[in-house]
C-alpha cells in the first residue's frame, strides 16, 4: 500500500504544531507585550493554511486507509492543542510501521 498519504499527513502535522507553537510562545508575546501585531498576522495565515492541510489530509488519510471516524476525529482534535499533533504523530508513526510491514 502507498505510505505516501500518511507520510505527508505526518510532516504536515509536525509543521502545523512547530506553527501553533510559534504563534503562541512567539508571535502573541510579541503583539502583546512589544506591540509587533503584525507577528501574529503572518504567523497566524501560516498557521491557519497548516491547519486546514493537516485536517483536511487527515481526512484524505482516513477515506484513502479507510479508517474509522475516530481516527480523524483524534487528528482533528490533536489539531487544536499544543503539542496535539506531535502526541498524535506517535499514533501515526505505528500504523505507518503496520502498514510498511504488512
Amino acid at each position: 500500500m502507498n505510505l505516501k498519504p500518511l507520510q505527508l499527513l505526518r510532516k504536515t502535522g509536525i509543521a502545523e504544531g512547530v506553527s501553533f507553537l510559534v504563534l503562541l510562545l512567539i508571535a502573541m508575546p510579541l503583539k502583546y507585550i512589544f506591540d509587533f501585531p503584525l507577528a501574529v498576522k503572518y504567523v497566524g495565515w501560516v498557521h491557519g493554511f497548516l491547519f486546514i492541510a493537516y485536517v483536511s489530509l487527515a481526512f484524505f488519510v482516513k477515506e484513502t486507509y479507510n479508517w474509522p471516524f475516530k481516527k480523524f476525529l483524534l487528528a482533528f482534535i490533536a489539531a487544536w492543542l499544543p503539542l496535539g499533533t506531535f502526541i498524535y504523530d506517535k499514533q501515526l508513526k505505528k500504523e505507518e510501521d503496520l502498514i510498511r510491514n504488512s
